[in-house]
C-alpha cells in the first residue's frame, strides 16, 4: 500500500507537537517544584514580642503587691452602700473604687509587659507582709457593723490602708526603675495622702 507524503508530513508533525507539549509539561511541574521547595524554605514569622527590659526587682515586688492592697480597698468600699447612710462616706467609697479599680487594670497590664505572672489578690507576696492590710478579723467586723460604728471603723481601717499604700509607694520611688511605674507611685501618694486627711477631718 502506498502512503501519501502529505499524509506522512501530517503524522510527523502531530507527534513533534506531542512531544513539544510533554517536555513543556516537564519543565512546569520542575519549575512549580522549585517554587514551593523555595516558598518552604522562607523563614517562620517571629513569635510574641520580647518582654521588657526597663524594671526592676523593686518594680515588680510594688505591682505585685499593690495589686491585692488595692482589691482589698475596692472590698472595703463597695460595703459602704449597704451598711451606711453617711452621704460624706458614700461619695468617698465611691471615689476609692473609682479610683483604684482602673489601677489595678494598668498593673496586670505591666506586670504582663514585663513578662511576670498576672497579680493576685493574695495577702501576701513572696513573703512580704503588706503594710496596711486587714486581717480577715477586721474584715469580718466591719461587715458586721453597720451605721455610725461601721463608719467609724470603716474611716480608721481605710486610713490605716491608705498609710501602708503610701509607704509602699514612696519604697517605689526610692528603689524602683520603671518609668510607668513610679508614676503609679506617685499618683498614689498624692491622691490617698490626700484622702488621709479628708477621712481624718470626717473622724474628728
Amino acid at each position: 500500500m502506498v502512503i501519501s507524503r502529505t499524509r506522512i508530513t501530517t503524522v510527523l508533525a502531530a507527534s513533534t507537537a506531542a512531544a513539544a507539549l510533554v517536555l513543556t509539561g516537564c519543565s512546569d511541574n520542575d519549575d512549580m517544584s522549585g517554587m514551593q521547595h523555595s516558598t518552604s524554605s522562607a523563614p517562620a514569622p517571629s513569635s510574641a514580642p520580647t518582654a521588657r527590659t526597663d524594671f526592676n526587682d523593686a518594680d515588680v515586688t510594688f505591682l505585685q503587691m499593690m495589686y491585692p492592697h488595692h482589691a482589698q480597698a475596692v472590698d472595703m468600699a463597695k460595703l459602704v452602700p449597704s451598711h451606711s447612710q453617711n452621704q460624706q462616706l458614700l461619695a468617698l467609697a465611691a471615689k476609692v473604687e473609682q479610683a483604684q479599680a482602673p489601677e489595678m487594670q494598668q498593673i496586670t497590664t505591666l506586670l504582663q509587659s514585663f513578662g511576670k505572672p498576672a497579680p493576685t489578690t493574695g495577702g501576701g507576696h513572696g513573703g512580704h507582709t503588706m503594710p496596711g492590710m486587714m486581717n480577715p478579723d477586721q474584715m469580718n467586723a466591719l461587715q458586721a457593723a453597720s451605721g455610725p460604728d461601721f463608719d467609724r471603723q470603716w474611716l480608721t481601717m481605710m486610713i490605716e490602708h491608705h498609710t501602708g499604700a503610701v509607704a509602699m509607694a514612696e519604697t517605689e520611688l526610692a528603689q524602683g526603675t520603671n518609668g510607668e511605674s513610679k508614676a503609679l507611685a506617685r499618683s498614689i501618694i498624692d491622691s490617698q495622702r490626700a484622702e488621709i486627711d479628708t477621712m481624718r477631718g470626717m473622724l474628728g
